[in-house]
């Protein structure tokens, strides 16, 4: 298992908490996405990235949906991953825009581990945790555990997502954090995007965590045809529209 598997397998993947207070208004998405893409490299855990709750998916700009052949160059190495993303709306997502996480998921693990990747389970009721089936019994666990993003109406798209990273297999389990900040915008090819990504160490070691690795990415999405009619997604596939404030990671 690589540093590209544990990295990319959660680009487009793409907890419940109760609200308790409201955030300051320095936290305000816009303006704290700004600042956390400006300190880049020097990011640091705890963040303020509230946690979703089960039902709370990512919502995306309408111009997201349909299907996209997506292709991620690595600028630390040049290296490229191509893969398929889809984007459509569910029948209790009051028409919002979410990302197709199982299918999504899938496509970039059978782009980074090919006949290794056996399955991926999205988990009943919980659209921000999924399980891939490895082979030599291996299973990869990813939840979303903080997400930020900002408003749907603006030519940019920013989110930010903190994934925890649980692969059980022989010996004890790996756990890592990582976070992975996406800038998208409309370009004449489709989509364009950058990616910033940080790989931190698991919850509880130290009170606050440094990055153990950074990657930068560059994506492209071109549009391709849909080989249905509509892109909705099945009924089980809902998602909240409304952040929600949490504790931070």
């Amino acid at each position: 298992m690589g540093r590209r598997l544990l990295t990319m397998i959660i680009g487009l993947l793409g907890l419940q908490v109760l609200l308790f207070a409201p955030l300051p208004a320095a936290w305000a998405a816009d303006g704290w996405l700004t600042e956390r893409l400006e300190a880049w490299p020097n990011w640091q855990l705890p963040a303020p990235l509230p946690r979703p709750r089960a039902q709370q998916d990512l919502v995306y700009p309408t111009w997201f949906e349909g299907t996209w052949r997506v292709e991620s160059t690595d600028l630390e190495d040049d290296s490229t991953l191509d893969h398929l993303a889809r984007f459509g709306t569910t029948s209790t997502s009051r028409g919002a825009v979410v990302g197709d996480r199982k299918f999504n998921a899938r496509a970039i693990g059978s782009a980074v581990l090919g006949d290794q990747l056996l399955a991926v389970e999205q988990a009943p009721g919980q659209v921000n945790r999924q399980l891939a089936r490895l082979s030599n019994d291996r299973q990869l666990e990813t939840t979303v555990i903080g997400r930020r993003e900002s408003p749907l109406d603006q030519p940019t798209f920013v989110s930010d997502e903190l994934v925890l990273q649980i692969l059980h297999g022989p010996g004890a389990p790996r756990i890592s954090r990582i976070e992975t900040l996406s800038r998208y915008e409309r370009c004449d090819d489709g989509i364009c995007a950058e990616q910033w990504q940080a790989r931190y160490s698991p919850p509880g070691e130290d009170i606050t965590a440094a990055p153990l690795h950074l990657s930068h990415y560059r994506l492209t999405l071109k549009r391709q045809p849909d080989p249905t009619a509509s892109t909705a997604f099945p009924a089980d596939r809902a998602s909240g529209t409304k952040a929600a404030s949490g504790g931070d990671h």
